[in-house]
């Protein structure tokens, strides 16, 4: 398991009966995560001393109980800054499991840096929210193009490029639908270096395109070949589908980007410490393709 254990501000502190209570900065929140399906002994003060609580509903979604939480606040990861809030559906802006993938990708960005500094290294972030993967990217040297069918992400994502020291990075935000972006930057003839996708189990795009994880991801994958340069940097997939196990990302990886450009696949879940028990808690799963080194 590739596990995200570089956060100074971030904590699981604990994990029982369906919820995970965590430390975002100075905030303590409990949130359901499917994944707990164990009930242990609730023995950390903080369970009693929240700042907030999402409580699931039985019939879809859920509702936020605020004790002392603040509508907005940033979290520090290295030399990167995040803001936070909470909002629908149980979520505060950031995936912090993902900052073992920033750190995978930065540091391939960096050594093709320093292999020529003159070198553009281009990057498409797809379905890229709020814009993790994103700053990441750019903070390493990279220019970003930013895809998302969400208005209010792309201004979120800005937000968060601009507390990092980003504003006048060369990253640009595009508002659309991630399948046709990729066809009409195919049709330009504009390719990239790297991609990274972490596509939703199910969405729809601006003008209401519907997207299913299962039947759509791996035909968008090969799309995205299309998009690479001759000697692409690396290619990321998260998946947060529990059906997407790590083997069907290596399996897709190896189909559609190895045979193609050669390179090496690898393939595992991703997770986050459990302060208070030494566990891991797994948040889902990510394949990597890179080129030889």
């Amino acid at each position: 398991m590739w596990i995200a254990d570089g956060w100074k501000e971030y904590q699981v502190l604990d994990a029982s009966g369906g919820e995970k209570l965590e430390k975002w900065g100075d905030y303590v929140l409990l949130r359901p995560d499917p994944q707990v399906i164990w009930n242990t002994e609730k023995k950390i003060p903080e369970w009693k001393k929240l700042n907030a609580h999402y409580h699931r509903s039985n019939k879809g979604g859920g509702d936020w109980e605020f004790f002392d939480l603040p509508k907005q606040w940033d979290i520090h990861y290295k030399d990167l800054t995040f803001h936070l809030q909470p909002f629908s559906f149980k979520h505060t802006g950031l995936f912090p499991e993902q900052a073992v993938n920033w750190d995978w990708f930065s540091d391939k960005i960096k050594k093709a840096k320093q292999e020529n500094p003159n070198r553009e290294i281009k990057v498409l972030n797809l379905f890229a929210y709020t814009g993790g993967a994103t700053v990441a990217a750019a903070k390493a040297g990279a220019a970003v193009t930013h895809v998302d069918a969400s208005k209010g992400m792309v201004t979120w994502a800005k937000e968060n490029a601009a507390s990092s020291g980003l504003a006048e990075a060369p990253i640009r935000y595009i508002v659309d639908d991630c399948v046709k972006f990729v066809e009409r930057e195919i049709r330009r003839g504009n390719l990239y270096d790297a991609v990274i996708m972490d596509p939703p189990s199910y969405g729809r795009g601006p003008k209401g395109e519907i997207w299913k994880i299962e039947e759509s991801i791996h035909d968008f994958v090969k799309l995205c070949t299309g998009v690479l340069k001759p000697e692409p940097l690396f290619f990321l997939i998260n998946s947060y589908t529990t059906g997407l196990q790590p083997a069907v990302l290596s399996y897709l990886l190896g189909v559609e980007l190895q045979k193609k450009f050669g390179g090496v696949v690898a393939s595992d879940e991703i997770g986050l410490p459990v302060k208070c028990n030494g566990l891991v808690l797994p948040c889902g799963a990510s394949g990597r393709w890179q080129r030889e080194e």
